[in-house]
């Protein structure tokens, strides 16, 4: 054989939504015809099993395999935020050889087939790019947090020698100056390390440095996003690296490639956790617009205090409410089954609790008028598909960043980060859903229609996912640089 077919190995950051994302690509390249292996970890692996129809929806693409490897931590290890520096660095020890092996081996687990032509790791993981660029292997990284985060750190560099960081003094609404076309807009509350004392020593901004050193030398990237959406930022971005393919919204995306080529969508989701559908019974039961559905995603961990805050408010507003409540929300605490049953029984009336939720159903319900939300870069999209404003209670990373374009720059909802009082979150609840609502639904629908344009027939998305496709086959044969005409 004179040149490879393509094979594309896909290596997710391993938390719920990286993994999700990383599916909906992973399928979309199987119904382009290219062969594809999905690098998980066992314990992730374990959980998708469990919980969703995985193994038997991608049966039907016979070039499709799961890989699995070791994250490096014992089973019993939480694998929570608060140990996710922990996670990341665990991993890195085994996925660093494991990677090298797998890019020099043209065959694996003694089964004979084409060696991998392309890596699409998550954007984290920097070190791939390293590897494959050593071995001679193509790598386009798949950077799954949000194109306005990505930007912000693509500036740290410049904002470490303009002595914007580390801050001086402790005013959080101070605005950064040396953040392009986040003039006026970017606050030090907003920064994704908005703790920073010291970028020297502190964990995530150096790997978010490492990251940012790597993306020029990959060939190319990878976002979630549609040009409607962030074109400015792309822009700026493509500055760093002019292969950026903005394929988003992904899940979206994924489901109109089904619908075209008349194929069944599935009900199932990438869930990490065991989704109640007893909400959608409830919700079927409700108004149409008149709940708000509250969920601070898979790893965010609030404190007691922090959850009667919010439980206060919501009750307090009048609105009906659908909260995720999981079971390792409660911080610092092994179950908090009793105090959850507590807060249900106090406000069954008018609200319904569960501990996981089938997210992109809920979000599509009628009955659904708003959504509360930690502001992870896939409950953002999915939103914004769906047309729902939100209120965003951001934690930390891209979430910062996201919640402040969420309010300020899209104005298809309020960023609340920093907040967590009942008499305010009673205010915003009422505000999102019935003061503002018309402005703030018509904001959402707007951009909910540019979404679904962007992935139809001749839109940006659509021509980018093809353009994608067609550079992963040029690699494949060629095994070198690429020079797209459609990108930029």
């Amino acid at each position: 054989m004179d040149h490879p077919s393509p094979h594309v190995l896909l290596f997710p950051l391993p938390i719920q939504s990286p993994i999700n994302s990383m599916l909906h690509l992973a399928e979309l390249f199987c119904l382009a015809g290219l062969q594809v292996t999905f690098l998980n970890t066992n314990h992730n692996q374990k959980l998708l099993l469990r919980h969703t129809n995985v193994e038997s929806r991608f049966r039907q693409y016979p070039r499709f395999r799961f890989r699995t490897i070791s994250d490096g931590l014992p089973e019993e290890n939480p694998r929570s935020s608060v140990q996710f520096g922990e996670l990341i660095s665990s991993l890195q020890a085994v996925a660093e050889p494991f990677l090298r092996e797998i890019l020099l081996s043209s065959s694996s687990d003694g089964v004979t087939e084409p060696p991998v032509t392309c890596v699409i790791p998550d954007g984290l993981f920097y070190y791939a790019v390293d590897i494959g660029n050593e071995i001679g292997v193509p790598v386009i990284p798949f950077d799954t947090i949000s194109p306005c985060c990505l930007w912000v750190y693509l500036c740290i560099p410049k904002l470490i020698q303009a002595e914007e960081i580390p801050f001086k003094g402790n005013d959080l609404d101070a605005l950064f100056e040396n953040v392009a076309g986040m003039q006026g807009l970017l606050r030090r509350r907003d920064f994704p390390f908005y703790r920073l004392i010291d970028y020297a020593t502190d964990p995530y901004c150096q790997i978010a440095l490492k990251e940012v050193e790597s993306i020029p030398r990959s060939n190319g990237l990878i976002l979630n996003t549609f040009e409607d959406l962030d074109g400015p930022l792309l822009s700026l971005i493509r500055s760093h690296c002019q292969q950026t393919y903005a394929i988003g919204p992904l899940h979206l995306h994924l489901k109109t490639k089904l619908a075209e080529k008349r194929m069944p969508i599935s009900a199932s989701s990438n869930s990490l956790w065991e989704e109640d559908h007893s909400s959608i019974q409830w919700l079927d039961a409700q108004p149409i617009e008149s709940v708000i559905y509250v969920s601070f995603g898979s790893m965010a961990t609030l404190s007691k205090e922090e959850i009667l805050e919010f439980w206060h408010g919501l009750v307090n507003s009048g609105i009906r409410f659908l909260w995720v409540m999981r079971s390792n929300l409660l911080r610092g605490e092994e179950s908090n089954h009793q105090f959850v049953k507590e807060l249900s029984e106090g406000c069954k009336e008018r609200a319904y609790i569960v501990s996981w939720a089938p997210q992109e159903k809920v979000l599509a319900h009628s009955a659904i008028g708003g959504f509360l939300t930690h502001s992870g870069w896939n409950s953002t999209m999915e939103s914004i598909v769906q047309g729902k404003p939100m209120i965003c209670w951001a934690v930390y990373v891209d979430q910062r960043v996201t919640s402040r374009f969420v309010g300020e720059v899209w104005k298809i909802g309020v960023d609340m980060k920093d907040i967590c009082d009942r008499y305010i979150i009673e205010k915003m609840v009422k505000d999102l859903m019935v003061t503002n609502r018309d402005e703030f639904k018509k904001s959402a629908e707007k951009l909910s229609n540019l979404a679904k344009e962007s992935v139809g027939d001749g839109g940006s998305s659509y021509n980018a996912l093809q353009c994608l496709v067609d550079d992963v086959k040029k690699l494949g044969r060629k095994g070198k640089d690429i020079k797209s005409n459609c990108i930029g």
